[in-house]
């Protein structure tokens, strides 16, 4: 394929087989990811990535936090346990988890410049990936803003961002093509 058609071609995976991806064509695809632009070149995008039985972890962490926020019930009723055991269940069959975040400069229009570059690095990655035959659903949830989550996956609140939670694996099932407003609808020229 070549770079344009993949740009219009990618889609989000809503589902995935249950194959995994060897990590090897994982770091490829984000060898990619990270020619994005990166301010002072400070590639300031890093990886947690989650997968076997190391998903575990994350799930675990996810579930917590829904409950914390009230998203998902606590206690230990047949109804509140059967809902966490679905989300569960659903977050298992993911075949990889990446959890990306960056180190939140003190300057704010540094750390504007990392988060976007973080972005620009997320979004070269889902087309490499899209070119590797892997699907990605690139996901921003409540969690991520959790202090305690952040601090249960090993990460600092105060000095480090999540900035996405990857879903990857081999698509089993993504989002059709919806389209796009026509350029001219939100372009403004200015001679």
């Amino acid at each position: 394929m070549n770079l344009l058609h993949t740009i219009k071609e990618r889609r989000s995976t809503l589902s995935f087989k249950s194959e995994k991806i060897e990590l090897s064509t994982l770091k490829e695809i984000f060898t990619y990811g990270s020619y994005a632009p990166t301010h002072y070149m400070t590639e300031a995008w890093r990886i947690k990535l989650y997968q076997g039985d190391g998903k575990e972890q994350l799930i675990r962490a996810i579930i917590e936090s829904y409950q914390r926020s009230g998203m998902l019930p606590s206690g230990n009723s047949e109804k509140a346990m059967r809902s966490r055991a679905s989300i569960a269940d659903f977050l298992f069959t993911i075949p990889h988890h990446a959890l990306i975040y960056y180190e939140i400069p003190n300057d704010p229009i540094r750390n504007e410049e990392e988060y976007s570059s973080v972005a620009a690095f997320i979004q070269n990655s889902q087309l490499a990936a899209w070119e590797y035959g892997v699907g990605m659903l690139w996901t921003i949830t409540p969690y991520m803003h959790d202090e305690q989550f952040i601090e249960r996956i090993g990460l600092d609140h105060e000095k480090h961002k999540i900035a996405a939670v990857l879903q990857i694996g081999y698509p089993d099932k993504t989002t059709r093509d919806k389209g796009r407003t026509p350029v001219d609808q939100w372009i403004e020229v200015i001679e």
